[in-house]
């Protein structure tokens, strides 16, 4: 009887059936020395935000201080938004944060998210669903690549949201087109020349209405005034971004013009864009209302014979920004405790990102050469890498520049007494010995360098930095104030580390260091009287017969080595009655301050 041959297996399928041993081998292999590679994570995919959905879905923010949440929502529904700011962030909002987002984040993530958690519950409460919620809100806000947790903070705020409930809800970032541009279609958020111009107009704004208010309201001579003029101040810039009609070009040409634009489609848009910016900017209705403001503004009487001491805030954005529980409600407190504020613009952080670009251009000239290291006689790669580099250093140069001017063409127009922007590059020399310039995270070295230049210059008594708990940039920064402390022997600087909890030590704190600003703003405004040989008495009869130096407007010059507004004004009031012959110089003897010098 013959013998069957056995089956023979394909050496194909043999190969394929050894390679999956061999895997399944390495993956076992590679569990247990622990070498296993996790899946690489990737940006989850938002539902973008689509034009269809504008006149629908409400756009969301907060976290500034009032006067800029009211301008730019201004903005916003001037240019077919809607628009809600959200309330100020409270302790309860910070307990919701924590309560749903990981632990170990910034006090700014929880205060924030836990406020936009806070506001949507409020929305459900109204009978609204949650997926009517999600399908018509959406929540703007500020992203960022840098090297603290702020980079991190949209993965937060959603993974907070999807905790609270709220799986879904879209977080727009305005340095990122995803979630802003639509992946089709019209963009729900189009940055167009009239949006991106008035929301320009609605920032720079908010900053000198901000400064404004810290300038004038330690001085008011009736309790509360500076708030209600303020507040209808505010309401009336308001209106004027809201219904502003937009500029354009074909309405302010002839017949002929109009013809000839538009046959040239190119030079049309052109124009127009051009147009658009200088009436945004220069326009006669936009100055006709920072006229008004200005008149309105100036009608707050102020006394500025009360003497306080001068505390200049710094610190991490969003604590030195922030009018809340965010910050211990610091600058109130420090207003009852008879300071003054200098308070930090948004301005100063914009002009820091430009200037911080320049300085990386130096830095990386070589490295992003068309040509690297060409040799010495490769004259044609030298010239083109050096006229590379430099119109990208002149461009920015240029960019540093106009946006100065932007801000201070409206503190022209606003009074002239705002405080200008300090110049980035002698913030960077100052900050150099301290700090390096080009260390990146949260400020950078503007604490330093602001420390130092508000102190050399005799601009305050005190330097106030405020800062999340356990923000690691600002950690950086005070281990260098203490080498700046030590140098400058005369400088009161103290770091307050903002929570949710502890205002009353903050407090305690603050109210410590206050106290020598308040002796040193005393003996430098009793030195002042004294170099005018004068009483205080006669000072106040001189003011009260001239009306307009009670006007918040009326420029008090500022002398070297004199910080306090009160110690400023008594000298530049004494040289007044000198130069009108109303005052006898007498012999100079020490005058005692009066009651009446006290805050």
């Amino acid at each position: 009887m013959p013998v069957e041959a056995p089956d023979l297996v394909p050496v194909s399928d043999l190969n394929d059936e050894i390679k999956k041993r061999l895997a399944i081998e390495r993956q076992r292999l590679a569990r247990a020395a622990g070498l296993q590679q996790p899946e690489h994570f990737h940006r989850p995919v938002e539902r973008p935000f689509v034009g269809e959905e504008r006149d629908r879905v409400t756009i969301l923010f907060g976290g500034l201080t009032w006067k800029h949440e009211a301008l730019i929502q201004a903005a916003f529904q001037g240019n077919g938004y809607k628009c809600v700011v959200i309330p100020t962030p409270n302790v309860a909002a910070f307990q919701l944060g924590k309560e749903y987002g990981n632990t170990g984040q910034c006090n700014p993530t929880y205060f924030t998210v836990g406020n936009l958690i806070q506001y949507l519950r409020g929305l459900e409460a109204q009978g609204m669903s949650k997926q009517e919620i999600i399908d018509r809100h959406v929540f703007f806000t500020a992203g960022s690549c840098g090297p603290c947790r702020f980079g991190m903070y949209e993965a937060e705020y959603r993974f907070a949201l999807q905790n609270a409930g709220y799986e879904g809800f879209r977080v727009l970032l305005f340095q990122q087109n995803d979630g802003i541009k639509a992946a089709s279609g019209e963009p729900g958020l189009k940055f167009t020349v009239n949006f991106g111009m008035s929301m320009l107009n609605a920032l720079l704004l908010g900053d000198v209405v901000n400064d404004l208010v810290y300038q004038i309201r330690p001085f008011e001579v009736h309790r509360g005034e500076t708030d209600r003029v303020f507040q209808e101040a505010v309401d009336g810039l308001g209106t004027l971004l809201r219904e502003r009609k937009p500029f354009e070009l074909l309405e302010h040409t002839n017949d002929v013009a109009s013809g000839l634009l538009q046959k040239n489609r190119a030079v049309k848009d052109t124009l127009s864009v051009l147009c658009k910016i200088i009436d945004h900017l220069y326009g006669k209705e936009f100055y006709a209302g920072l006229r008004r403001t200005h008149e309105l503004l100036n009608t707050i009487e102020v006394d500025r014979l009360k003497v306080k001491p001068v505390v200049k805030i710094t610190g991490e954005f969003w604590a030195q920004i922030t009018e809340g529980d965010g910050n211990f409600n610091m600058f109130r407190f420090l207003e009852r405790e008879g300071a003054q504020v200098i308070v930090e613009p948004i301005a100063t952080w914009v002009a820091y990102m430009i200037h911080q670009v320049r300085n990386n251009a130096v830095a990386r000239k070589a490295v992003d050469a068309p040509y690297r290291y060409p040799h010495w006689y490769e004259l044609h790669k030298r010239a083109r890498n050096e006229l590379q580099f430099r119109q990208k250093w002149l461009a920015l140069a240029l960019g540093e520049a106009v946006w100065s001017h932007f801000y201070h063409r409206i503190t022209k127009r606003l009074g002239g007494i705002t405080h200008p922007l300090v110049p980035q590059k002698e913030l960077a020399r100052l900050a150099d010995p301290f700090y390096n310039k080009l260390a990146r995270g949260g400020e950078g070295h503007l604490e330093v360098g602001k420390n130092v230049y508000y102190t050399v210059h005799h601009l305050c008594h005190m330097v106030l930095g405020l800062k999340p708990f356990g923000c690691m940039p600002s950690s950086q920064s005070d281990g260098a104030q203490s080498g700046v402390v030590n140098k400058f022997k005369d400088m009161i600087y103290l770091p307050i580390e903002t929570s949710g909890e502890g205002e009353v030590n903050a407090h305690s704190r603050v109210q410590m260091a206050l106290g020598e600003a308040k002796v040193k703003a005393k003996a430098e405004f009793e030195q002042a009287l004294l170099r005018t040989g004068k009483s205080l008495e006669e000072i106040r009869a001189y003011v009260e017969e001239h009306p307009e130096l009670k006007r918040p407007f009326y420029r008090v010059p500022h002398r070297e080595g004199v910080a306090g507004t009160a110690a400023n004004f008594v000298l530049h009031v004494s040289e007044r009655m000198d130069r009108e012959g109303r005052f006898r110089r007498r012999a100079r003897v020490r005058v005692p301050a009066t009651n009446g010098a006290a805050a």
